[in-house]
């Protein structure tokens, strides 16, 4: 039985991965997404950030400043920067350019997305961090999550990925309840951002490992003297 169990794991693996990290996740953002286009967001959205703000402290501001400042743009730049750079420098130009994709992707579809929905931010009480832009979704879950996601799937078949799984998912969950908790975002905006990116994200990496993966490595180098077919 015992068997039959991971032979059928190993055969459907990639139909599971498929539905547990593309499809769930996009089927999530769709309804987010219709619900703020027909409705203009969540029933719960306004009661969930009144909550949050009733229990606000100075420690707990200055602890929400610092981690959406560190999950701001320029900071996940540099990082980003850093992360391709490494992968280059160790000569792992494929994974690099999987990075590159899943990261810088993920960031289009949210600059898009809130191009096309154009919602008007929370508006509830004079937040410690003033935005300008539009709130769905939110551009800091959606790149930290695509960070995060990638460097799991890159990280997969080491010792680290235990280590980048629970510190990255603490750090997602933390920057997304930041911009809750400052007042700037939506729950149905930081919900939707970690959705479409991880789908974003994983159908890269689903991308990478399908038939067109030739696509992402060197065409092999034919041999001195070698005969033709």
């Amino acid at each position: 039985m015992e068997g039959f169990t991971r032979a059928a794991l190993a055969r459907y693996w990639p139909v599971l991965f498929l539905l547990a990290t593309v499809l769930l996740p996009l089927y999530i953002f769709g309804q987010v997404a219709e619900e703020i286009w027909k409705k203009g967001g969540f029933v719960g959205d306004v009661p969930i950030l009144r909550f949050i703000n009733r229990h606000a402290s100075p420690p707990l501001d200055t602890a929400m400043l610092f981690f959406s400042r560190i999950g701001a743009p320029v900071p996940m730049l540099l990082f980003f920067l850093v992360i391709i750079a490494a992968l280059v420098l160790w000569r792992r130009r494929g994974d690099a350019l999987f990075f590159a994709i899943a990261v810088g992707g993920a960031m289009a579809v949210n600059y898009g997305a809130k191009l096309l929905f154009r919602r008007d931010r929370p508006d509830l009480w004079k937040s410690l961090a003033v935005e300008h832009d539009y709130s769905f979704p939110s551009g800091h879950a959606m790149g930290s999550m695509a960070v995060v996601a990638a460097l799991i799937i890159l990280a997969w078949p080491t010792r680290w990925r235990w280590p980048v799984i629970a510190l990255g998912g603490l750090f997602v969950l933390l920057v997304g309840i930041s911009r809750l908790y400052l007042g700037v975002h939506f729950p149905s905006d930081v919900l939707a951002g970690w959705s479409a990116s991880l789908a974003w994200v994983a159908g890269v990496r689903a991308a990478r490992v399908s038939p067109i993966r030739q696509l992402w490595q060197p065409t092999p180098r034919r041999q001195p003297g070698a005969e033709s077919g």
